[in-house]
């Protein structure tokens, strides 16, 4: 299988859920130590909602009018600050993929960029200031490299995974710039960013999704 229907979003997005549900308690436990400690929460909440959410607004042929409906639907259930931010990356995505009717490797990563462009427009942050950002960019470029270079679906979204792990892995010697991590940062050293953790479960739980179509 080398391309994802419009109809198969739900599917897909189902691997993101699963993978939250897995890991809520691990994210809040280290959201408790750099900042209010529901990250797993939010994340488990959104994610998994988002698979009805999407089933629920298909728009037949268009992939991307049905992600960006979601993702709009999405901000209304999870309407904290991560929360905004999945919601906006799910919708730049799902704009920069309107009037797709199915996903090769190359729209894969065209999402996972937009994806991270989303974040970083709504979120105002940079690379480098110790966010869910330093790992879904990385992704992303990892992703789009693995496309241009005749990659399939599944050489994409593995791409991916090892930049997002690699940007959390970076995350261990920034210093947090915003909210409460910031008042934290002596904590942070050597600790990898919670934000950008949940980042890479994102994309873990995608290609979760696409082994299970």
């Amino acid at each position: 299988m080398n391309v994802i229907t419009c109809e198969q979003l739900p599917a897909l997005f189902q691997g993101v859920a699963a993978i939250f549900a897995e890991k809520k308690e691990e994210l809040c436990e280290m959201d408790a130590n750099m900042g209010d400690g529901d990250l797993g929460l939010t994340m488990d909440k959104g994610y998994g909602a988002l698979p009805g959410l999407l089933q629920e607004n298909t728009e037949a042929g268009d992939a991307g009018k049905t992600l960006m409906k979601a993702g709009m639907k999405m901000s209304s259930i999870v309407p904290s600050t991560m929360g905004t931010l999945m919601s906006s990356g799910i919708m730049e995505g799902g704009k920069a993929l309107k009037g797709k009717a199915e996903l090769g490797p190359a729209e894969l990563a065209l999402y996972l960029t937009a994806f991270a462009a989303g974040i970083q427009k709504r979120g105002k942050c940079q690379l480098g200031d110790r966010t869910i950002l330093d790992a879904v960019s990385p992704a992303g470029e990892a992703a789009q490299k693995a496309a241009e270079a005749g990659g399939d679906l599944a050489a994409v979204i593995a791409a991916a995974c090892e930049g997002a792990a690699q940007g959390v892995e970076a995350t261990k010697s920034m210093t947090p710039k915003f909210g409460k991590a910031a008042v934290f940062a002596a904590k942070a050293a050597g600790v990898a960013d919670q934000g950008a953790v949940a980042g890479m479960y994102m994309i873990q739980g995608l290609k979760r999704g696409l082994e299970g179509l």
